[in-house]
């Protein structure tokens, strides 16, 4: 194999399949990519055999051929090359030699047949939709996904596509995240998938990548998803567990609303944090009159309150938060204000913008 191109050329489909390598390994062959160069292209492939990740561009190629090479160092290389820099690829044997200007690296290199192939999906399921669709609802229920849960099925986020609405659900069993978008894709039938955390992150970053008007195409079995990005491919093996019921937990009864500035809640939230508990991360916040009161304390018997004039007539209430979430929640806002619904101390809080319920955020509340 051998072919020459830009730095760029080469870099870009790099840092795009690189996610997908895990750093620790159960067999060398997962840390390499796979490069093949044949009929004017090249296209590489990484995977940690639970997400693979693909990526194809246009390329000069003096002779073809496939191998794979250690992908974090080639990365890396490329990185540190100047900008616009030509970079020659050959291969022979064992090794690869990456030529750029006056700098030459030799690779080793594992047998293309080694890597682990993926399988074309049986009989999928087709659907089209806009980047900027899936971004967002994506960018605003991530966060809330659990991290090494027992239950693994909230290790993920739920993608729910009916005939005019995309939906994303993300819950940690402490708080829940719902977000919605209008669509015109049509699924011959509704599509219900649990996508594992790591493939939501690569797929986020992904979309953050291209355009809104970017077109992706879903192809969607029981047990895989397979998302076409442009040039950029992204294969996945779906959670199979039941996801919670999501509307069940969404509250309904909050009888105390109150309306305030995000940026203003998050400063005060975010300086009450200071000397809050570094393990549990609590607030407290107390609800009168035209006046919200956000304390906090720890163990070495420092204190923090920080009061805030609020449009609020209604009855009192105290109520406790992991101060975490709730800064979560409000920096994935994307209106002015956000409107809280509150019923007491002993009761979940629905947080939603201000003009509008296509997002919805559920924050439990913790003893302090």
């Amino acid at each position: 194999m051998k072919f020459s191109a830009q730095r760029e050329t080469l870099l870009t489909p790099l840092q795009h399949v690189v996610g997908a390598v895990e750093r620790r390994q159960t067999s060398p062959i997962l840390g390499n990519v796979l490069m093949v160069a044949e009929d004017g292209y090249l296209t590489l492939s990484a995977t940690d055999s639970e997400i693979e990740m693909q990526a194809r561009v246009d390329i000069h190629v003096d002779q073809a051929g496939s191998t794979t090479v250690p992908a974090r160092k080639l990365m890396e290389i490329c990185k540190h090359l100047p900008d616009s820099a030509r970079v020659d690829f050959s291969h022979s044997g064992d090794k690869v030699i990456f030529k750029s200007g006056r700098s030459r690296f030799t690779l080793a290199t594992l047998p293309s047949a080694e890597f682990p192939a993926v399988k074309e999906l049986d009989s999928p399921q087709r659907v089209t939709l806009t980047a900027d669709v899936l971004h967002q609802c994506i960018r605003n229920t991530a966060f809330s996904m659990a991290q090494q849960d027992v239950r693994f099925y909230l290790n993920g986020m739920l993608l729910e596509i009916g005939a005019d609405r995309l939906s994303c659900v993300a819950t940690d069993g402490h708080r829940l995240a719902y977000s919605q978008c209008v669509t015109d894709a049509e699924p011959e039938t509704p599509v219900r998938a649990i996508i594992p955390r790591k493939s939501v992150n690569e797929l986020h970053r992904l979309l953050a990548s291209v355009e809104n008007t970017t077109v992706v195409t879903l192809l969607v079995t029981p047990q895989h998803l397979q998302i076409q990005v442009g040039g950029v491919r992204l294969s996945t093996k779906l959670i199979d567990g039941r996801f919670p019921d999501y509307n069940r937990v969404i509250p309904i009864d909050g009888n105390k609303e109150l309306l305030i500035d995000c940026q203003t809640l998050k400063q005060s939230l975010t300086r009450a944090s200071v000397l809050s508990n570094e393990k549990y991360r609590g607030v407290r916040i107390a609800l009168q009159t035209g006046v919200l009161t956000i304390s906090s304390n720890n163990p070495d018997q420092e204190e923090a309150i920080d009061e805030l004039e609020v449009d609020y007539a209604g009855d009192g209430t105290e109520i406790g938060f992991n101060v975490t979430y709730l800064l979560d929640v409000l920096n994935s806002l994307e209106s002015e204000n956000a409107r809280i619904l509150i019923k007491d101390g002993n009761s979940s809080a629905l947080i939603t913008p201000e003009n509008t319920s296509d997002s919805k955020y559920v924050v439990m509340p913790m003893r302090l």
